[in-house]
């Protein structure tokens, strides 16, 4: 049998196709999951554009859906259970995935607002976990219209941390007030005071720049790069006190993280705004907006079965 999945295709417009490709058999610590939704990041773009995802491959890495198959072990969910999964792969009406790499969603959480959580909102979570999150703590979030950014903001502010959110325009500040952010900033114009974390989605000049405001112990962590542009730091820039520039992977197993986020999700404390939302089939659009930057939040695909 086959299956239906967004393949990489370097001939096509976004580098992606619908296409057709062999229905994954489950490991032994792995679910079949039929998939509703599938959330875009730019990330994915970039995996179909680098070589990355080699051609013909699935792309993508957010999924929800329902387990149609259960682990041969008897690990993890049971058929008809809903899901949520950090895999690769995730572009496709059926996914094999381990039963580490997701977390039953609760009653009240709409599968679309599900999707959204896992690259991003374990990016926010882990990466805020890595610089060292506190309640004494100034948090500049770059990028914070974008769905690691509002996430970030919204979770260091449950922290009880002072958080300013930097976005590249006024119109990409709407909501973030709302979220938590204690100050909105149109890049980082009027920032004086230096800042303890900082979760840069940006790259590039401004990366530089949150390198400078950066207090001594403090911590950078390089989570995206949309800028697109490179970063050039000048001479003796990272001679001085002892402070952090890491760079930031999610790695192993995040079904334990997903739980806590689609617990605070599903009890209405992280708010998930999706900014485009439809067919998979429009795949081309939603890239187009997220590479233009044109989206806030999450883009969202609904996966036809069929």
């Amino acid at each position: 049998m086959s299956v239906r999945a967004l393949i990489v295709d370097p001939s096509a417009p976004a580098a992606v196709r619908l296409g057709e490709v062999a229905e994954p058999v489950p490991g032994p610590g792995q679910v079949l999951v039929e998939v509703s939704h599938a959330s875009l990041n730019h990330g994915d773009l970039n995996d179909a554009r680098s070589g990355r995802v080699p051609v013909g491959a699935v792309l993508g890495s957010d999924a929800a859906g329902v387990v149609v198959r259960a682990a041969a072990g008897g690990t993890g969910p049971v058929v008809g259970a809903r899901v949520v999964a950090l895999t690769t792969g995730a572009f496709a009406e059926r996914v094999a995935i381990d039963v580490g790499a997701l977390a039953e969603v609760p009653e009240g959480l709409d599968p679309a607002k599900a999707v959204a959580l896992p690259v991003a909102g374990v990016a926010a979570l882990r990466s805020l976990r890595s610089a060292g999150l506190g309640p004494d703590k100034r948090v500049l979030v770059t990028g914070a219209s974008g769905g690691v950014g509002r996430f970030a903001v919204q979770l260091a502010a449950r922290s009880g941390a002072h958080v300013i959110a930097s976005v590249g325009s006024a119109a990409r500040a709407e909501g973030l007030a709302e979220a938590g952010a204690d100050e909105v900033l149109i890049g980082l114009e009027g920032l004086r005071r230096p800042v303890d974390v900082v979760i840069d989605n940006v790259g590039g000049p401004q990366l530089v720049a949150a390198w400078d405001l950066l207090a001594p112990g403090g911590s950078v962590q390089s989570v995206g790069w949309t800028s697109g542009e490179p970063a050039v730091f000048p001479p003796y820039a990272t001679i001085g006190p002892a402070k952090s520039l890491s760079s930031f992977v999610i790695e192993g197993d995040v079904g334990a993280d997903l739980a806590v986020l689609t617990r605070l999700a599903a009890a209405g404390a992280l708010a998930v705004e999706t900014g485009w939302q439809g067919s998979w089939q429009r795949f081309d659009e939603a890239a187009e907006a997220l590479r233009g930057r044109r989206i806030r939040g999450k883009a969202v695909l609904e996966v036809a079965s069929g």
